[in-house]
């Protein structure tokens, strides 16, 4: 998917930020989850998430979260650049 593209539909579902994040390959955060829900873009690399299922994406691959969904997350072997989105609750 086309980043712009992306970006517009967060607009559209009431997502109101979005941000880039680098991941260093095999960077990873252990257990946790956000208040709010995730929707991220993965423009290069790969990264994977194990919450409720797991979701093990490449490039132009979209992930999401629910918010308070358990979570861990990590980067592949090379990395990853990700464009999220977040909705807060309320």
């Amino acid at each position: 998917m086309d980043p712009h593209a992306f970006e517009e539909s967060l607009r559209r579902d009431g997502f109101t930020e979005a941000i880039r994040r680098a991941l260093l390959p095999g960077d990873a955060l252990g257990d946790h989850e956000h208040a709010w829900a995730v929707r991220g873009l993965v423009l290069a690399g790969s990264f994977h998430v194990t919450g409720a299922r797991r979701q093990d994406c490449g490039p132009g691959e979209v992930f999401s979260l629910d918010p308070g969904e358990p979570h861990s997350e990590a980067a592949g072997p090379e990395g990853a650049s990700l464009l999220i989105g977040r909705r807060h609750a309320g």
